[in-house]
């Protein structure tokens, strides 16, 4: 397989820290085809198990490390976050990853829910989240935001950079899940504005999960402003496989590491 480097989308916020690598990954550059062209990173995906390693070996190798130190959870929608210090035998069940160990990245896979980098530099503390809404409202980005802490960092201090995910234009949601939320908190009705379809609106996930770093008390927020379902070109969705009729999705990486 020819090599070619991986196109990948760095925050402005992170990319200003020192002793930090980071890139949330674009679908260009791998050697996956089809559905899944060609930068597929989903190990959950039916695609080629060995195109789908060459991919990560190329976004290891682009942000400096081994694969096996290029680190994913097995993602279950949870509010949960693990720490790492090395290589693991098994994905943990979780949905993000924070490390403070230089040269171990840690990563999520996404096709529309928000992967979130996090970084405080001063602390040496890094790490990902894969939060969707169910995530978000879990309560995900506190776990990691938590588990940093517990490695030195400070949240006044951490930059948190929401890279390519499904915005507002793009996720209609049913009445069910605006009263859901709603419910939760009154105030969640300020993320949804009406659809053209009749009793749908359209949610503003970008939105929700910036208002709840910044009630967390994160210091800086960087929101990359992509599109996931309108970029086909560049990004994989689910929403949009769905849309299609496709019978499976390729997967997005975000990934961070400290030098």
């Amino acid at each position: 397989m020819k090599s070619e480097s991986p196109a990948r989308i760095e925050s402005p916020a992170l990319a200003k820290l020192p002793g930090i690598r980071h890139g949330f990954f674009t679908r260009q550059g791998g050697v996956s085809g089809g559905i899944y062209g060609a930068l597929n990173g989903g190990t959950g995906s039916r695609d080629d198990p060995a195109h789908v390693a060459e991919n990560r070996a190329r976004m290891a190798a682009a942000l400096g490390v081994e694969p096996a130190r290029f680190l994913t959870c097995y993602q279950v929608h949870s509010p949960d976050c693990v720490a790492v210090d090395a290589p693991w035998e098994a994905r943990p069940h979780a949905d993000a990853v924070a490390t403070a160990t230089p040269g171990i990245a840690v990563s999520v896979s996404i096709a529309d829910c928000g992967p979130v980098l996090f970084a405080d530099s001063e602390a040496g503390v890094v790490g990902a989240a894969h939060a969707g809404w169910k995530g978000a409202v879990g309560g995900v980005l506190e776990s990691t935001l938590a588990r940093m802490e517990e490695l030195g960092a400070r949240r006044t201090r951490i930059v948190a950079a929401i890279g390519p995910l499904i915005r507002q234009p793009s996720y209609e949601v049913g009445p069910e899940f605006v009263d859901r939320l709603t419910a939760l908190d009154v105030g969640n009705a300020r993320f949804f504005i009406p659809s053209t379809t009749a009793g749908h609106a359209l949610f503003d996930l970008p939105g929700y999960i910036a208002a709840r770093l910044e009630r967390a008390g994160v210091g800086t927020i960087d929101d990359l402003g992509l599109d996931t379902y309108a970029d086909a070109g560049r990004f994989f969705s689910y929403r949009r496989a769905t849309h299609q009729g496709e019978p499976d999705y390729g997967r997005l990486i975000a990934a961070i590491v400290l030098d």
